[in-house]
């Protein structure tokens, strides 16, 4: 047994014995798929023994695949695997037959230690059952407003440890800010108390965080090592870590909710107790099971959380590197917001930042968009195929496979978007007047399409517009090494890997 643990433990054993296995299934893969009765398949691309070599550049080396293929099979001796940049699979896969594509028991097992029962891990019945609850949720104004005034609050805090730098004229991390900064907004928002991560005040508040952060980086592990399972039932390698990290997740999330559950039983008057946020909410509708709030919590801060952040770092990073377009933006966003005052600082700046004004940011949206084309937070989104089926560019698919598209991937194609398609060009989404103009979301896949579009997708625009609008309004952003070129860590979601570092100064404004 300390044998078979040992070998489980060793990366280069288990490469070395996969590799025979591999290659003697994949002789056979190659030399009789093509021919099973006559159907016709995708072109081959690599094994899932590359994709784990490829792990830490994983995104790079599936774009690489893309633009020699578009769509390609990837060998897996488990079930075939099947990737596509081809947006008129995506509609055929996520709207024109959905119901024969879904998360299936494939992702759920992937997925459900950390996630469990939650939106992004069902189909069927508990798919619609959530769909149709978050989707009255996020229609209401309270969450609406409740959410707005968050972020806004949160964002001001994180403006004053920005001014600071700008005192001190030193470089600071501004990808930690944002994810600490969002984590705070999505945890008011969902839970209704303050992490107050930026100030690292609440060490419970920032075990937690690390821990969320950690489980989501492992969990992704499990779609590149075939030996998860294995893994996970001795309790060994990085299935130990992410067995630690659920643990402390779990025991803060389900403490907050039986605290929540019993203020709220406690109190007489009902009017009195403020139910803005989403965990009071469904209390109030009679959800008081807690691994069911769990799942939904947890659920909603992995789409509010990460996203948001990752898209501000993103976004930062590049315009750090175009200053001609922060400026652009920064220009946008004073005149929008009508600034005829001297401003004292950067609360009294978001004063002035008003949804009417957000409403009239059109550049802005659009470099927002141009960032999250090039760096989408969900860089690959698998379905399983319930039952055999033909994509509509003639390549059959078998029951059981896993059929994934690729926003990282699509955002690079030169088919999809021209040959700048690797440019940083907002003005691509701009029409004549200077106006905000989408594209097909089986285009730009990076809030879904179909049924499962993304009902957070407004949310996180408006959010992402608050954050901007107060910080490249009132802040000149610089990158601390000019010549830096940031890469991702491979994780559930793209996250900037390492720290961000920026010189921030406050930008010069002057009346009229």
């Amino acid at each position: 047994m300390a044998a078979f643990i040992y070998f489980l433990s060793n990366p280069t054993l288990i490469i070395s014995v996969f590799t025979a296995f591999f290659l003697l299934l994949l002789f056979r893969y190659i030399y009789t798929k093509p021919q099973e009765h006559g159907k016709k398949y995708h072109p081959f691309g690599g094994t899932v023994f590359h994709l784990l070599i490829n792990f830490t550049k994983l995104h790079h080396y599936m774009t690489d695949l893309a633009e020699k293929y578009k769509t390609y099979r990837i060998f897996n001796p488990i079930h075939g695997e099947i990737y596509t940049t081809d947006p008129v699979n995506v509609e055929y896969i996520l709207k024109t037959n959905f119901q024969n594509y879904g998360k299936g028991h494939h992702t759920h097992s992937f997925l459900s230690d950390l996630l469990g029962d939650g939106i992004f891990t069902v189909d069927g019945e508990q798919w619609r059952e959530q769909r149709k609850v978050s989707s009255q949720e996020f229609s209401t104004k309270i969450l609406r407003d409740f959410s707005g005034v968050t972020f806004k609050n949160n964002t001001i805090k994180l403006g004053k440890i920005l001014s600071q730098a700008a005192d001190s004229n030193k470089t600071i991390d501004i990808n930690d800010l944002f994810m600490k900064a969002t984590t705070d907004s999505i945890f008011k928002v969902g839970f209704g108390i303050d992490l107050d991560n930026l100030s690292g005040q609440n060490e419970e508040g920032v075990r937690f965080s690390r821990a969320f952060d950690d489980a989501n980086n492992f969990t992704a592990k499990r779609y590149v090592d075939l030996s998860w399972k294995i893994k996970r039932f001795y309790n060994i390698g990085f299935e130990a870590e992410l067995k630690k990290s659920l643990k402390i997740v779990d025991d803060f999330v389900y403490k907050v909710i039986q605290v929540k559950i019993n203020k709220m039983q406690k109190s007489k008057d009902e009017s009195s107790l403020k139910k803005e946020d989403i965990l009071s909410r469904f209390i109030q509708a009679n959800h008081k099971d807690p691994k069911y709030l769990r799942d939904i919590i947890l659920n909603f801060m992995l789409a509010g959380k990460d996203p948001i952040a990752i898209s501000m770092s993103w976004f930062i990073y590049l315009l750090c590197k175009h200053p001609e377009v922060q400026d652009k933006v920064a220009k946008e966003i004073i005149e929008t917001t009508n600034m005829t005052e001297e401003i004292k600082d950067v609360e009294d700046f978001a004063a002035h930042v008003r949804d009417s004004a957000l409403d009239k940011m059109q550049y802005l949206q659009a470099a927002l968009t141009e960032t999250i084309r090039l760096y989408p937070a969900l860089a690959l989104d698998p379905k399983i195929c319930f039952s055999n089926d033909v994509l509509p560019d003639g390549c059959s698919v078998k029951k059981g496979d896993v059929v994934a598209y690729l926003p990282y991937a699509m955002g690079r194609m030169k088919f999809i978007w021209g040959d700048d398609a690797l440019e940083f060009k907002p003005q691509r989404w701009l029409d004549q007047e200077g106006c905000f103009q989408p594209e097909s979301p089986f285009k730009f896949t990076a809030f879904q399409a179909g049924p499962r579009t993304c009902l957070g997708r407004d949310f996180a625009y408006r959010q992402l517009k608050i954050i901007s609008s107060v910080l490249l309004g009132y802040f000149v952003f610089k990158l601390g090494d000019e010549n830096k070129v940031l890469s991702y860590r491979t994780s559930i979601n793209i996250h900037v890997d390492g720290p961000l570092q920026v010189y921030v100064s406050r930008r010069p404004f002057q009346n009229p």
